[in-house]
């Protein structure tokens, strides 16, 4: 008799992310902090998700909003106090909650005193933890290399005469992770956090981390054309997706193996036969590297079939698979496919094999919000202005109730609250049977305790046209689900004859206990949950 598998809890768990600025204010001063979120615990524990991501949240000068780290070991004082995360990370453990953080390995903040210490003096003892180098013969940047965020890579240093690198913003120059120094101070701020009882990290750019030992130009990317976005006028050949990130990630694991039950995600924004080797050799990866397919794919049946299988066939032995609809980087789901189908969207996350990322207020349905001119704060809009590149739209303060600051803050937030908040908030839709919250707390439950959904086989099922049907099934084979998922607005039937059962979820949450088989009928924008017979 084979031994039943073991499966850890960020296998079987929901992930939720916060962002922390938006999510909730608890002193009035228009910015989410960490007391706000240990208020909001009962909440995500009645969602019933399993682990809160909380992003960057370390001092900084917030040129780009925590993502430029001045301090690795503190905590900024907009959000509180290392007395405050204490409480939270206990506070969220004692309702069964795990706590992620977000890690910034690639670079730091120009005012993190390594940086101050490196930018001194050539001869300092912490010049070699930043990238320097040479002017070029003609007194310009070393070589091509541009910035994500747009512009030059290379920023010149009257003091020193030499450039400093920068994938990003100025403010935020890389940390050499060709430095055995800089490689064990920053396995040691992981160990500090681990030490206080964090359950994981999500590494900001992980695939950034080494770049080429000799500064070789990129190549000119032939696709790009003027007026686009300007980073994409060079392929990052040399800046990113190096061999030798995965001797770093290695190094990273092994950090995380010394405790119990960690877990290391990874943010990569590559393509997929690249993706998977973030995963590493025999488990020296990252246990997951971010999936973004659904956040980056055109909602189309046919096409989401076959990345799904693509991806299923493509895991690494023993690489368990991840799956994201929306974060702080990337315009909300309902935005992109509309109020419908991201009630489909969601039942489609939420029973794929593996471990789903949820983002904050998508669960009640929040949209892009318009920023105006004048409250934009975004570096990447100010830098690349009219490109539609800002993300301010996805970070707007979570949308509680519909009391003048939403029950985010009871001062200006600091971003513009959505003109529909009155409508769509938690507590308009908490006591609703028909409401998306409910919808998303209803996958949840289902989801729960579930083999099948939980852990179990994934089977593609033929379909055709808008329609895309799989089936959930446990290792045992003692429970099974048939998910059927209408991504069109017309009516669609799914042939399943051998197939037969009872909704268990219907995205208009209006069919639960309805025996379906055979010809399975759908309505536009429906997706189905069916427990089918033994």
């Amino acid at each position: 008799m084979s031994r039943k598998r073991h499966y850890l809890w960020w296998q079987r768990g929901v992930v939720y992310q916060i962002y922390p600025r938006s999510f909730q204010d608890s002193n009035g001063d228009g910015v989410g902090d960490l007391p706000g979120i240990v208020q909001r615990l009962d909440y995500l524990r009645w969602l019933g998700v399993d682990a809160i991501w909380i992003s960057p949240i370390y001092p900084s000068p917030m040129k780009d909003f925590g993502y430029d780290v001045a301090d690795y070991r503190g905590i900024h004082p907009l959000f509180g106090s290392l007395d405050d995360f204490d409480r939270l990370t206990a506070e969220a453990h004692a309702r069964g909650l795990k706590v992620i953080l977000d890690f910034v390995p690639n670079h730091s903040s120009d005012q993190h005193a390594w940086f101050r210490e490196s930018r001194a003096s050539r001869d300092s003892a912490k010049r070699d933890w930043y990238l320097w180098r040479d002017p070029a013969r003609n007194g310009g940047p070393p070589n091509n290399w541009l910035s994500n965020f747009g512009g030059p890579a290379w920023t010149f240093d009257e003091a020193t005469g030499q450039y400093y690198y920068h994938a990003f913003l100025p403010e935020q120059p890389d940390l050499n992770w060709r430095n055995p120094e800089v490689v064990a101070a920053m396995l040691d701020v992981l160990r500090f956090w681990l030490e206080r009882g964090v359950d994981g990290f999500r590494v900001d750019v992980i695939w950034h981390l080494i770049k080429d030992a000799h500064f070789r130009d990129n190549p000119e990317n032939p696709e790009w054309t003027p007026g686009s976005h300007p980073f994409q006028a060079v392929l990052p050949v040399y800046t990113a997706d190096r061999p030798e990130v995965h001797e770093v990630i290695a190094e990273m694991r092994r950090v995380f193996d010394e405790y119990e039950e960690r877990v290391l995600i990874g943010e990569i924004y590559l393509p997929l036969e690249r993706l998977v080797t973030y995963y590493g050799q025999n488990g020296s990866g990252a246990h997951l590297p971010f999936n973004f397919q659904l956040v980056l794919a055109p909602w189309d049946a046919r096409h989401i079939a076959a990345l799904i299988e693509e991806y299923e066939h493509a895991l690494p032995p023993g690489g368990w698979p991840n799956w994201v609809l929306g974060n702080h980087d990337n315009h909300r789901i309902a935005t992109r496919v509309g109020t419908a189908q991201a009630r489909v969207a969601a039942m489609l996350l939420l029973t794929l094999r593996g471990t789903p990322t949820l983002y904050y207020g998508d669960e009640i349905g929040m949209r892009d919000v318009d920023i105006p001119p004048e409250r934009i704060q975004d570096p990447f809009e100010k830098n690349v202005p009219g490109k539609g590149l800002g993300r301010d739209p996805e970070r707007t303060p979570m949308q509680w109730d519909g009391s003048a600051g939403a029950g985010f803050s009871t001062a200006e937030p600091w971003l513009p609250l959505s003109v529909d908040y009155r409508a769509v908030n938690v507590e308009a839709e908490r006591d609703d049977p028909s409401s998306m919250l409910s919808l998303n707390r209803r996958l949840l439950a289902l989801r729960r305790g579930s083999p099948a959904l939980e852990v179990g086989g994934f089977e593609p099922l033929e379909a055709e046209g808008d329609v895309l049907a799989y089936v959930r099934r446990a290792e045992d084979g003692a429970e099974a689900f048939l998910v059927a998922l209408n991504l069109g607005s017309t009516a669609h039937r799914l042939d399943a004859a051998a197939l037969a059962g009872v909704v268990a979820v219907s995205t208009h949450l209006d069919r639960e206990g309805e025996r379906v088989g055979g010809q399975i009928r759908l309505r536009p924008d429906e997706g189905l949950v069916i427990r089918l017979d033994p």
